[in-house]
């Protein structure tokens, strides 16, 4: 089994940006030391309070070059706010910096506020991914290309560098709606599925419409599922409950009114669903947290939870959030990642 960290590129309310940046490239470091797998960088806009993780590609590169065998991915690169010739440059440049350690993570997220910010409808978001998408692919793998689209219209392209990796990096696609569960088994794509909005539970159904999308359209094997979710790791049961409680809460809070927020904005689907998640959210309790959403304990607790989430779920890997609420001081996270690959880690290897 993969694991992973996904980073945000976490900012306290009492850091500057450079002290953010200065952790978090700490945290990378510890994570390469540590023998971690991935670590894995989100997209961010308009969070001055949250992230300073806005360019992630940026960020690749710089972990391309003070790292030497951990992979790097995007967890996930906002495709409809993209320029596709631009960011299947910059993907493949990352690639090559890294001798081909990028793994593309891509997805649409679903807040409408940030396609604001970038003057691009919400509405348009489905169609512009999959033009995004397509474009993509045959520029890594065509020598020259014309495509004409809805919103792109090529002639004769020819895309500088081809990826260092054959075809190109590994592409995984964040996914949450039942359709899109649908869409992504067709494709044959492997998929992160995540607790955010929902419960561990609520992905069985999704998964299996998952593989039986996948199986129905001749993919071999069964589909690879990646797991983003909370994990806090400490020396005992105590510790690793209460140490997280202030931040997991606060994040919780904190979503749940974005969410809440987004269901009156221009674009958005499935209004009463998203008003109702963001009202569950700013009133759940961590106790429940910890049963539906998050992993916590010492790493014995750990390796449980996570065998059975795996055998549950037919998980390939996850990826940690080792800061959920962005509150967990910088001490404890280098902890808690290091447990996990100390001593949670080696129970999954084959």
């Amino acid at each position: 089994m993969e694991f992973g960290m996904f980073h945000e590129f976490q900012r306290r309310p009492d850091q500057s940006e450079a002290e953010a940046f200065r952790e978090s490239f700490e945290q990378v470091d510890a994570a390469e030391a540590a023998g971690l797998d991935v670590m894995w960088l989100a997209e961010l806009h308009n969070s001055p309070e949250r992230s300073v993780l806005a360019a992630p590609l940026s960020i690749a590169s710089a972990i391309a070059t003070r790292t030497r065998r951990m992979k790097i991915g995007i967890a996930v690169q906002v495709l409809p706010l993209c320029h596709p010739i631009r960011i299947a440059e910059e993907a493949t440049t990352v690639d090559h910096i890294s001798h081909g350690r990028l793994i593309f993570g891509v997805g649409r997220s679903g807040f409408p506020r940030t396609y604001q910010a970038y003057g691009v409808s919400y509405a348009e978001s489905r169609e512009r991914f999959a033009e995004v998408l397509e474009i993509l692919k045959r520029a890594w793998t065509e020598e020259t290309f014309s495509f004409h689209g809805r919103f792109y219209h090529f002639d004769d392209i020819c895309l500088v560098p081809k990826p260092y990796q054959a075809p190109y990096p590994e592409l995984r696609i964040a996914v949450n709606s039942p359709d899109t569960f649908q869409q992504a088994g067709e494709q044959g794509l492997p998929i992160f599925v995540a607790t955010r909005l929902g419960n561990l539970d609520e992905l069985v159904p999704n998964l299996r419409v998952y593989r039986e999308a996948w199986a129905a359209a001749g993919h071999p094997g069964n589909g690879k599922v990646y797991l983003r979710v909370p994990l806090y790791i400490a020396a005992t049961e105590a510790q690793a409950r209460d140490e997280p409680r202030e931040s997991v809460m606060f994040f919780y809070r904190y979503l749940g009114q974005r969410i809440e927020a987004s269901a009156t904005q221009e674009g958005a689907r499935s209004l009463e669903m998203r008003a109702e998640r963001g009202q569950r959210l700013m009133t759940i309790d961590y106790d429940e947290a910890l049963r539906s959403k998050i992993v916590v304990g010492t790493p014995a607790m750990v390796v449980d939870r996570l065998s059975a989430l795996k055998e549950t779920l037919g998980l390939s890997g996850i990826l940690a959030e080792m800061n959920c609420g962005m509150r967990i001081p910088h001490d404890r996270v280098v902890n808690s990642l290091r447990l996990m690959c100390s001593e949670v880690m080696p129970y999954f290897r084959d």
